[in-house]
């Protein structure tokens, strides 16, 4: 590749070697490819966040403690009273997405599927980003919460008390919005739990296996 141009007031003329010319054009073929790649990340970045699937919430229950759970005989209702500790956990897999409660986010618990307690967990506005993990630890205690067991419930609590072990049930309801996304979310998740009381007037330790709570289907594509 050559050129001639006037300067100084004589012509000059100057060639470019073909194994530079081939390099220049190697690079331009380079930074071509490589402003494509970027172009087309961005796409993939974008279409993720605004458009692309969503990772659903994950709550489990990382331990929990029965110290007491006792039927109280208050006519004309039945009563409770329990030490109840919950180590409840809520997961944000989403790598690029976070997320903010719309509404406090609660726990109810109940036995032989009559509720008997009920506890925030989060509040209304709190938020939880990406990949990020939170541990909730919950205690709540009653010398005689009402709970509407009936005969058939009572005759349940005798069956259970005479293992030592009860079967209580966790839902966690609430309700969150993606961050950069409009759609709000509802949580609806359930945690079966198999609580065992240490013998009274001892102090064994009694062990706890992690419970994966179960998600309610969403009818929103976009949750």
């Amino acid at each position: 590749m050559c050129g001639c141009c006037d300067g100084c007031g004589e012509r000059v003329c100057c060639c470019i070697p073909y194994g530079v010319r081939d390099d220049i054009k190697n690079c331009l073929i380079l930074l071509a490819v490589v402003a494509g790649l970027v172009v087309v990340a961005g796409v993939v970045i974008v279409i993720v966040i605004f458009g692309g699937p969503l990772r659903h919430v994950r709550i489990t229950v990382e331990d929990a403690s029965l110290t007491r759970f006792a039927l109280v005989n208050e006519p004309p209702t039945t009563a409770l009273a329990y030490n109840l500790t919950v180590a409840l956990t809520v997961r944000n897999p989403n790598w690029a997405i976070g997320i903010k409660h719309n509404k406090p986010l609660e726990a109810a618990y109940s036995f032989d599927g009559q509720p008997f307690e009920r506890v925030q967990v989060a509040d209304k506005g709190e938020k939880l980003g990406a990949r990020k993990t939170v541990v909730y630890r919950l205690a709540s205690g009653s010398e005689g919460r009402a709970a509407a067991l009936g005969n058939a419930g009572e005759a349940e609590f005798r069956k259970e008390n005479a293992t030592g072990v009860f079967e209580l049930e966790v839902a966690v309801t609430g309700k969150f919005k993606y961050t950069l996304r409009k759609t709000k979310c509802k949580i609806e998740a359930t945690c079966p739990l198999k609580l065992q009381l240490a013998p009274p007037g001892t102090t064994a330790v009694v062990a706890f296996q992690k419970v994966d709570c179960k998600l309610a289907k969403s009818d929103d594509k976009y949750c």
